[in-house]
């Protein structure tokens, strides 16, 4: 009989196929045919279209070895959606009333606090809790496109890399074996990375503003210091996040089962129960005043549904021939990881490319696998932490790496701010991410 963790040999070279060609309808349609892509029903057909080729292939041919790899990916479905609506709901129903005042600095400062939440609460639920009240301090201000664009750099992508809370790519590696606390070791990464943006942001938004302060009459550090005071409405909800996160540890760390991970359903049932007690206890003044609606959500659950049927073939074939794409030291994974996150989305690319460092050391990509790889020793910890990095760090390259990132510029747009367009955007990640990411390769993976 066929074992699941050999089955990568045997597959044939088409079984990728789909993989890829769901990953490029989501990167493509979007902007080739948005009406179309707008109906969760078009989304479903496509996702459907890609995954029944795969879902109808490994059982027929390969018997308990595909069924079984098969259920192991509807089992990391059910707990990657079960973090992302846990967390999306709970955020959800936390409203950040009044404003800030719109000075370089206190602008500065939110982005910082930004970077700080989005590990604990998600790049996401950072995304969703701050932008409003970052537009509104800045409502005044003239050019607030460059403020957006920097927001979305930290705290929809760059600020989530500490935690598997912070972006799911990470959690995904927590199902597979990683340690809870193991990114917490990606600090310096996470410091030189975030520091360095919030640095360029500062001194490029105290130019703007000293530009603007010159070329409009009035005094414009008057007008962006009126503001209403802050209220945070909701904040019985941080508790509930707390519960996420305890969860999460409980189980990863085996607390109360023996020291073992906990039993599939248990985490799951968990995070749902917070979730649901949240969105129960919470105003329904506050989810509407956050525009509050599950239709992300469920454009996150047909789109996954697709991704994780259809990689479990392209995982097996990659860990299987890893050792033939030239793909070997960490700077290596590093960028190859972070050029597919820049145009794919990033959690799929975290896994194919841990796949592809496991082949290469022989450990097939089955059950908690990333524990046995990080099990080899240093190398393993750094093509891992390469991967990660990559991953979290290059969805900021463009607005179709990261799922926040059209979020926020859909936000931004309808309060009036003129976003760049697709490769307007890439031009600012250009001038931007590149140089600071070239720099952490020296300083971290080379």
């Amino acid at each position: 009989m066929t074992e699941p963790g050999s089955l990568g040999a045997l597959l044939p070279v088409w079984t990728i196929a789909p993989f890829a060609g769901m990953l490029l309808a989501i990167a493509l349609l979007p902007l080739a045919a948005p009406n179309f892509w707008s109906h969760d029903g078009n989304r479903a057909a496509v996702a459907a279209g890609f995954a029944l080729p795969v879902l109808v292939y490994l059982p027929a041919a390969h018997g308990a070895a595909g069924t079984h790899v098969l259920l192991e990916k509807g089992a990391e479905y059910v707990s990657f959606l079960a973090l992302i609506t846990s967390l999306f709901v709970i955020s959800g129903g936390i409203h950040v009333r009044g404003s800030l005042s719109g000075t370089p600095l206190m602008n500065t400062a939110l982005l910082a606090l930004g970077a700080l939440l989005a590990s604990w609460i998600g790049t996401t639920g950072a995304s969703v809790l701050l932008i409003r009240p970052l537009l509104r301090a800045n409502e005044t201000r003239e050019r607030k496109a460059p403020i957006v664009v920097f927001f979305i750099f930290i705290v929809s992508n760059c600020g989530g890399l500490l935690t598997p809370l912070g972006d799911p790519p990470l959690f995904l590696g927590f199902l597979k074996g990683v340690p809870f606390e193991w990114t917490l070791r990606l600090w310096k990464e996470w410091l030189l990375v975030n520091g360095g943006l919030l640095v360029i942001f500062d001194l490029l938004d105290q130019a703007i503003f000293a530009r603007e302060e010159r070329e409009r009459p009035g005094s414009q550090l008057e007008e962006v210091q009126i503001h209403e005071p802050i209220a945070i409405e909701g904040a019985h909800n941080v508790a509930w996040l707390l519960g996420v996160v305890a969860v999460i540890y409980a189980a990863g760390r085996g607390l109360g089962h023996g020291g073992t991970p906990w039993a599939f359903g248990v985490q799951e049932l968990c995070m749902l129960a917070l979730a649901t007690l949240s969105y129960v206890a919470t105003d329904d003044r506050i989810h509407a005043r956050n525009h509050f609606s599950f239709a992300p959500i469920v454009e996150v659950a047909i789109l996954f549904a697709g991704i994780f049927a259809t990689m479990a073939p392209a995982l097996l074939l990659l860990n299987a021939h890893a050792a033939g794409f030239g793909i070997r030291e960490p700077w290596h994974f590093f960028w190859a990881s972070g050029a597919l996150s820049s145009f794919l989305d990033n959690a799929p690319t975290y896994l194919t490319f841990a796949a592809t460092a496991c082949g290469l050391d022989g450990i097939p990509p089955d059950g908690r696998y990333l524990a046995h790889y990080l099990a080899q020793g240093p190398h393993a910890h750094a093509t891992l932490a390469a991967i990660s990095c990559g991953s979290v760090l290059m969805g900021a390259n463009t607005y179709i790496g990261n799922g926040p990132n059209f979020m926020v510029k859909a936000i931004a747009e309808q309060r009036g701010v003129a976003m760049p367009g697709f490769f307007g955007y890439m031009a600012w990640s250009g001038a931007v991410l590149i140089p600071v990411f070239a720099l952490s390769t020296f300083v971290f993976f080379i």
